[in-house]
């Protein structure tokens, strides 16, 4: 007798490395401040492109930053900054460099005044996952109150490419909310 095929989300589609990503990753909570800042780096490289581009760099994202050291990431110079323009592995759009080094200082602020960058994020959905329940991808929304509070904060406390949408593709895919779609294996 055959097994049934594994019903994941639509948009994990038929990529091995988007697939894992989904198996693996996407909607796991994740605590730690290098990941998190990351994870934020990430999402705002995303805009205007599809994140299955931004996942096929990320090894070279984490080469090209110094695998995400926020401290280290904050003190990049102008030659920094020309190093990742030429940097292939990467997109290399000026102003989504500067962002990342602007929210490397950023996040040295929040986790000054808020003890740490997981603490300040995670306030957004008081400390737990919110459980959603859709059924279908088109069900998902671009944008919730809490990522539009997200995005309001983060932009006040001098981070770029944080928009509500990327906030809420932020919050997903670092499990502050789960939107796996009720029918895929990894909902629960």
């Amino acid at each position: 007798m055959e097994s049934e095929p594994v019903k994941r989300c639509e948009w994990a589609g038929d990529d091995p490395l988007m697939r894992q990503y989904h198996d693996e990753e996407w909607g796991v909570p994740i605590h730690d401040d290098r990941a998190l800042f990351e994870l934020l780096v990430l999402e705002g490289a995303q805009a205007g492109l599809s994140w299955r581009t931004v996942l096929h760099r990320r090894k070279g994202y984490r080469v090209a930053f110094d695998n995400f050291n926020i401290a280290t990431v904050a003190v990049y110079t102008d030659a920094d900054r020309e190093r990742l323009r030429a940097d292939a592995r990467i997109i290399r759009n000026r102003a989504k460099i500067d962002s990342a080094i602007k929210n490397a200082r950023a996040t040295l602020t929040v986790q000054a005044d808020h003890g740490s960058l997981n603490a300040f994020l995670w306030s957004f959905v008081n400390g737990e996952t919110r459980q959603n329940a859709f059924q279908n991808l088109a069900d998902i929304p671009a944008q919730t109150d809490e990522s539009r509070a997200m995005s309001k904060a983060l932009r006040a406390d001098g981070f770029s490419f944080v928009g509500p949408t990327i906030c809420y593709a932020f919050m997903q895919s670092a499990g502050l909310v789960n939107d796996h779609v009720t029918e895929c294996f990894h909902y629960e």
